[in-house]
């Protein structure tokens, strides 16, 4: 068998990073073999020469090797070019024809992008991996494939899975030996390797000199994040040989074609929140309500100690039951009734300085000292309805300006008429 050198030498890989020869000697492990290969790595690693690798070091070397981009190929078609159809089996069917997997039988395919085949074809490639059988589009007749499936993704197949994008018994099947391909980020050393490799390689191509790189060029290279990988970099390199006359390359001039070249930090990406319909007009509503909660219950602490104080008179404690009632209201603000809410509080200022708050509950108890008066047989409830119709009878039945009266919300004096069957008491 070949050496890992000899390897990257026919298939054109580049770098001696320890990560990227423990894949090709993997690949040349399970060569010999028929067992299915997943091959993962971002976009842009360079995933397409472990298929080849394998296929040109198996028995199967003789045979077809076919690679096909799932990602490529329109849903409503997909089944057809991989399993064939019959002749009428849909719309423009105007002939049989034969599909990848009948057509590399005997030998090797490779399903780039493997991840982004529709759930029903993923059920007709698990048969495949099971038993080798599939049926035509449009036929009952069942055929049978003898090939090897080499497949590929730069998704995160369990985060698929767990969306319910990828079937799970697909995936085992699929990734019986599995051969990662590490990022380019991840491979620092093989970076100036590459870019001379290209550089050289274009400079042939448009006849032109070479590209030189010098030692803090090369530092900005190496530390740079390319979230392309190696097709970004061979770009930067294409671009450089093409445009610039000066083939000495500065580090300023190669950070005017690394994009965010001046930010080494590590790109974060937001993960996406799963049943997330709110939009952010929302969000800021949701804000302003519980700020204007905290400023409630800020209000009512300083009233309820208010109401403790030793030196409120008699005849204003005795109104201190109803106004503790009235302040236990549910502090759960519906969203339905944020608008209403919304209103009610600004239409009360909320003046939190203790002082000023005292001189008005001092004023207010000659104010309500008739309204409160009453026989001591009357009960708590009935203080309560007796203050509510007061209230409105003030207001000439106007609820927003009753309930500004009473200090409670508009929503909780509704709910309070209702209880207590007070519409009469609107119209009056």
């Amino acid at each position: 068998m070949d050496s890992l050198q000899n390897i990257k030498q026919r298939f054109g890989i580049i770098g001696n990073n320890i990560s990227l020869n423990r894949a090709l000697e993997k690949s040349l492990r399970v060569a010999e073999t028929d067992i299915s290969v997943l091959v993962v790595g971002e976009s842009g690693v360079g995933k397409e020469n472990i298929p080849r690798i394998i296929h040109q070091y198996s028995h199967r070397k003789h045979s077809k090797y076919i690679a096909v981009n799932c990602g490529a190929i329109p849903e409503g078609t997909i089944d057809s070019e991989l399993f064939g159809h019959e002749k009428g089996a849909f719309t423009g069917a105007t002939q049989s024809r034969d599909g990848y997997f009948q057509v590399a039988d005997g030998g090797t395919i490779f399903l780039d992008e493997v991840g982004e085949l529709p759930l029903s074809t993923q059920v007709r490639l698990l048969r495949v991996l099971e038993s080798g059988e599939f049926l035509k589009v449009g036929s009952s007749k069942v055929q049978k494939s003898n090939l090897r499936i080499v497949a590929a993704t730069n998704l995160n197949i369990p985060e698929a899975i767990q969306k319910g994008k990828f079937r799970e018994d697909l995936y085992y099947r699929l990734s019986t030996v599995e051969i990662l391909i590490p990022p380019l980020r991840n491979r620092k050393e093989d970076i100036p390797l590459l870019f001379r490799k290209f550089a050289s390689d274009f400079a042939q191509k448009y006849k032109m000199p070479t590209l030189r790189l010098n030692e803090n060029t090369e530092k900005i290279l190496t530390n740079y994040r390319w979230s392309g990988n190696i097709r970004q970099l061979r770009n930067v390199a294409e671009q450089l040989s093409v445009l610039e006359k000066n083939r000495e390359i500065s580090p300023e001039l190669i950070k005017s074609y690394l994009p965010n070249s001046n930010s080494q930090l590590p790109a974060i990406f937001e993960k996406e929140t799963k049943g997330s319909d709110f939009s952010s007009e929302r969000e800021i509503l949701y804000k302003v309500l519980f700020d204007m909660k905290n400023d409630l219950n800020d209000l009512k602490k300083i009233t309820h100690d208010l109401i403790n104080d030793e030196n409120i008179d008699s005849i204003h404690k005795k109104n201190k039951a109803i106004i503790k009632k009235m302040y236990q209201e549910n502090d759960e603000i519906k969203d339905e009734d944020f608008k209403n809410e919304k209103k009610s509080f600004e239409a009360v200022p909320l003046d939190t300085n203790k002082n000023n708050l005292k001189d008005k509950v001092e004023k207010d108890k000659y104010e309500y000292a008739e309204t409160i008066i009453e026989e001591e047989t009357l009960s708590l409830l009935e203080k309560e309805i007796e203050m509510i119709k007061r209230a409105l009878s003030r207001s000439k039945g106007r609820r927003k300006l009753a309930a500004k009266e009473l200090g409670i919300s508009e929503r909780t004096l509704y709910r309070k008429i209702k209880q207590f069957d007070l519409n009469k008491n609107i119209n009056e």
